[in-house]
Order: C-alpha cells, then sequence, then structure tokens
C-alpha cells in the first residue's frame, strides 16, 4: 500500500495554506505553516515566482491530492473513472474521493486527521456493513455502516476525536458516538463539500 512518508508540515508550506494533516495540532499555536509562513526549502524566503498557467492548474491538483492522501497513480484513476461517469468530472471526482473510507472515518470524527483514519482503517479497527475492512481506499455505497470493532472502543485516539466533533455531521453522514458507529447516508453533492478548491483546474489539467 503506497503513502507518503515525508514531512507533512511541508506540504502545507507549499501549498501556502492549511491542509490540517496532523489533527489538532494545526489549529495550535505550535502549527508549523503559521510559523514558517513561507514555501520550504533553503530559497522559501527569497523566491517569489510566479506561476504560469500550467503551474496554477498543477498545484491545484497537488493540493487536492495532499488533502485526501492520495498518490498521483490512484488519482489518475479517480479521474479517468469521474471523466467517463455522467455529469461534471470535477464534481464526480470530488465525489469518488470523499466516498473513500478513510475520509469517512475522518468525517465521522473516529480520527483526528485523514492520515490518522488511514492507519486505523489498515490496522483493521473499523467495520463496513459487520465485515472487517483493511482498504483506505474503500469506496462506500449509501446505506453502507461504519463501525468499530468490539476490540477498538476503548482506543484514546478514537474517542479524543470524537471530543473535537461538534454534535452535527454532515448532512450525507450520520453518527452515533455512544455506539461508535456510522452511517453512509448518500453520496454527497459538490457544493456540500467544505473543499477548499477549484476541480475544474484539475480537469483542465489532466485533458491537455
Amino acid at each position: 500500500m503506497a503513502r507518503y512518508i515525508g514531512a507533512v508540515c511541508k506540504l502545507c508550506r507549499r501549498e501556502k495554506q492549511k491542509l490540517f494533516l496532523k489533527g489538532s495540532k494545526c489549529s495550535s499555536e505550535k502549527c508549523t505553516a503559521e510559523k514558517k509562513n513561507y514555501p520550504p526549502g533553503q530559497h522559501g524566503l527569497s523566491r517569489r515566482s510566479k506561476f504560469s498557467e500550467y503551474g496554477v492548474q498543477l498545484r491545484e491538483k497537488q493540493k487536492v491530492k495532499r488533502i485526501y492522501g492520495i498518490l498521483e497513480s490512484q488519482f489518475r484513476t479517480y479521474f479517468a473513472t469521474a471523466n467517463r461517469a455522467k455529469g461534471k468530472t470535477g464534481d464526480n471526482l470530488v465525489q469518488l474521493i470523499e466516498s473513500r473510507l478513510d475520509n469517512v472515518v475522518f468525517r465521522l470524527g473516529f480520527a483526528p486527521s485523514r492520515i490518522s483514519a488511514r492507519q486505523l482503517v489498515g490496522h483493521r479497527h473499523f467495520t463496513v456493513n459487520n465485515k472487517i475492512v483493511d482498504i483506505p481506499s474503500f469506496l462506500l455505497s449509501p446505506g453502507d455502516v461504519i463501525q468499530v470493532r468490539d476490540s477498538s472502543k476503548k482506543l484514546d485516539i478514537i474517542h479524543n476525536a470524537l471530543k473535537r466533533t461538534k454534535d452535527s455531521v454532515y448532512s450525507w453522514l450520520s453518527v452515533d458516538k455512544a455506539a461508535l458507529t456510522g452511517t453512509f447516508l448518500q453520496v454527497p453533492e459538490r457544493i456540500e463539500v467544505p473543499l477548499n478548491a477549484n476541480e475544474q483546474l484539475i480537469v483542465e489539467l489532466y485533458s491537455k
């Protein structure tokens, strides 16, 4: 299972915005992106380059990939699938990656970040419809029920994450904090997804 193992705070600095890759640290005074609000590298402070049209499109793609923790080959596969489906390719792309199990675990509040959610899923702490699923990229269907396994219900990382989660959950999800279960009610509409990105730039980049 391929994954990024480098310093994630550098990714926020490269994209010049918080990607919230480290959970609660991103909202604290310890956030590296705030203390070093310039691109990483020895020329980070001095470089003031202007992006070309291609550069703007590339940065948008990299930003979305990094937010969701997806590597290039898998992201291309998602784009190809979205491009074949009916409707707007950009909307389809966002809906696909929002349906990933690791993302939904994070959205439900069972993990402080998508990176943590990916690890928890990989370590077999969750079931989908009463079956263990350890594939973070598993795509959920409307009506699927996600549950913390009985043997994992005392994990501090899950309970601490839930304490920081607001009672109101996303409209396409429902959660029962007491039972540690959640339901993927439906595939969200693009307008419902809190993603600060222009996916049309990604469509333009891959369409060249």
